[in-house]
């Protein structure tokens, strides 16, 4: 069962196999999304008053609004205000934390073009101010998953000029990797603890 907005409620619909056997959908068990995840971190951690960091939200003007009955508005054309920077921000032990997390399916490496010279520039402001920055990556295919310090990306991409992709090599040799659990999902914190504090 789905609810969506404004009290609508949907069940799965039972799927026919050529057997004439009825079968229902279950979407319970096929994952949560990398982002799903590190917001349910996000909130353990703020639950516990462990660290208070949370999504940056995305700034966009909003041009065109569709009233097709009084109680639902649908925006039809919407413009980003300007470039975001970072995905997440926050504090923690009495430090700014900001981070940045990109997901591939790919095996062996994270594309660059995943990254923004303006995020690089905002990330390199970050550490110039003594403020905890990195990236969290995330390999889908692998289940894998790695904090590498921003200072790290930066200078790779300096280097690469955003041009190409990052080697996963160089991920998991200047990256920590993460080990997925239940409660936090994606404690990142702990690396943050161990290395970058």
């Amino acid at each position: 069962m789905v609810n969506y907005p404004h009290g609508l409620i949907r069940k799965s619909t039972p799927l026919r196999s050529n057997k004439s056997k009825r079968k229902t959908v279950d979407f319970a068990n096929r994952g949560m999304s990398f982002e799903a995840a590190i917001n349910a971190t996000n909130a353990y951690y703020l639950s516990r008053k462990i660290a208070v960091i949370h999504k940056k939200p995305t700034p966009i003007q909003i041009v065109k609004v569709d009233y097709p009955k009084r109680s639902r508005a649908k925006i039809v054309e919407a413009y980003f205000r300007q470039a975001s920077t970072t995905d997440y921000s926050g504090v923690y032990k009495g430090r700014y934390i900001d981070f940045e997390a990109k997901e591939t399916q790919q095996k062996t490496a994270m594309p660059m073009k995943n990254f923004h010279q303006h995020q690089i520039t905002h990330m390199a402001n970050v550490v110039e101010q003594d403020g905890i920055c990195f990236v969290l990556l995330h390999f889908s295919t692998l289940k894998e998953t790695y904090l590498l310090p921003a200072k790290l990306l930066i200078d790779f991409y300096q280097v690469d000029l955003g041009a190409k992709s990052m080697p996963l090599d160089y991920i998991k040799k200047n990256g920590f990797e993460i080990g997925l659990g239940a409660y936090p999902q994606v404690p990142y914190l702990e690396v943050v603890d161990d290395h970058l504090f």
